[in-house]
């Protein structure tokens, strides 16, 4: 009997009295191959995003074009999310995510052989985070809907849990990696060849997962319209899962004080590229803290009050944020957005899967990337331009009292989410209902 095997012997041989495994998900070979290539992955996107902010604000001093980073990425993932989560239910998954990583090595690298030239060209640098957006799009169903495959389903929260830990990890590494690398090495081109060089590992990682058919359960025997939008009816008739993915959407949307940090750290702080990477990595810090704290306890018992609480922290985290002027107080802020965050993602991805069936996963997940990089994208350009027309400060106070106006409106208006209770109680509804 092989080391999977077992692991799912274990799995099912654990009754709910026993004591939780918090290592469960990592007994499994191919789910330690997936989420140690997505550590790396993400490690080198992490030191990517932060050089292209760094460069950008260097060439143009200007917090609209920071704006314009995720902008020219949300145009292809939203444009392109529902024929890639179509794709992802009717193909293997592997292969789709395997073919995406390439394109997105292919637009590190586009980014390293233009930040050789002394003068880079601002629009070469967007047309590779265009690139690198397609890429994204096909990603995020492909991986949402893998990831349930790997694992049996009493234990996907646990798996969701090291998931979040092992993303927050290296988004927490990756920025003052990076942060360090343009200080010795007086240039943004080598993150940007590090960034390819940790794609290229992880579709080498993907490529050993166990051979086998990757694609859903049941598949859809055509492509239409109505099977596109399929995602779209499934989550709007869900109410517990609209209610969360709206909740998390509009909350990052004016939440998004991130996108800001390299206004913060040079001209309100004053810390340079290393109190940047420092800045950039404290919310990452507070979310890997609170990751590494619920692989170790029971599901939640009422997970919907936990997630309106947990976006109220995030919101009320980042008003104080925006006031601060101390450097500690600061970082102590971001930290707890970040762990405010953690619990409302871990909740919303877990939501995503128990609530749905394996065949419809793919546009589910299409769906839930929409949410979310509309929050982040849309959130970055958001802050990005309230702070050209009324300061940083504003855009980041601002947002953070929209925040808890969204937590406020949704409470009321979705009292599902409220009552809903234990992550691991729930099974998904099938298709046709």
């Amino acid at each position: 009997m092989d080391s999977t095997a077992k692991a799912r012997e274990k799995v099912a041989s654990t009754s709910e009295g026993e004591k939780r495994d918090a290592y469960a998900a990592l007994r499994f070979r191919d789910f330690r191959l997936f989420l140690s290539g997505h550590l790396l992955s993400t490690l080198c996107v992490q030191m990517q995003t932060l050089a292209v902010s760094y460069q950008l604000y260097e060439r143009t001093n200007s917090k609209l074009a920071l704006g314009m980073v995720g902008l020219v990425q949300i145009v292809p993932i939203l444009g392109l999310a529902l024929p890639a989560g179509q794709a992802a239910d009717r193909f293997d998954r592997r292969k789709i995510l395997m073919s995406a990583t390439t394109l997105a090595v292919i637009a590190s690298f586009g980014l390293a052989a233009v930040g050789i030239r002394v003068s880079a060209n601002v629009t070469l640098i967007y047309a590779c985070l265009f690139l690198n957006g397609i890429a994204r799009a096909f990603q995020g169903p492909a991986r949402a809907s893998l990831m349930p495959q790997l694992v049996p389903n009493q234990i996907f929260s646990n798996a969701v849990s090291w998931y979040i830990s092992g993303f927050e990890l290296s988004s927490m590494t990756g920025p003052a990696l990076a942060g360090g690398l343009i200080y010795l090495l007086g240039g943004v081109t080598p993150v940007y060849a590090l960034a390819g060089l940790g794609g290229a590992i992880y579709f080498v990682m993907l490529a050993t997962l166990t051979r086998r058919s990757y694609a859903a359960e049941s598949r859809d025997s055509q492509a239409n319209l109505k099977t596109l939008v399929a995602g779209f009816n499934y989550v709007w008739n869900t109410k517990v899962l609209f209610g969360a993915m709206s909740l998390d959407m509009f909350a990052v949307l004016f939440g998004g004080a991130v996108a800001l940090l390299p206004v913060y750290a040079k001209d309100i702080m004053g810390v340079g590229p290393a109190g940047f990477g420092a800045l950039q990595a404290a919310p990452s810090l507070g979310a890997i803290t609170m990751a590494m704290l619920t692989t170790h306890l029971p599901p939640l018992k009422r997970a919907g009050r936990t997630l309106l609480w947990a976006v109220a922290g995030f919101g009320l985290a980042t008003i104080v944020f925006g006031l601060s002027r101390n450097f500690w107080l600061s970082l102590s802020m971001l930290f707890l957005t970040g762990a405010f965050d953690n619990i409302s993602v871990v909740v919303r991805q877990t939501l995503a899967t128990i609530l749905t069936p394996d065949e419809m996963r793919g546009r589910v997940s299409a769906v839930n990337g929409m949410f979310i990089s509309a929050s982040n994208e849309f959130g970055r350009f958001e802050s990005g331009g309230v702070a050209a027309l009324f300061g940083p400060i504003f855009s980041v106070v601002s947002g953070g009292v929209g925040t808890l106006i969204v937590v406020a409106a949704v409470a009321l208006s979705s009292p599902q989410l409220r009552r809903f209770g234990r992550l691991d109680s729930h099974t998904p509804k099938p298709e046709s209902e």
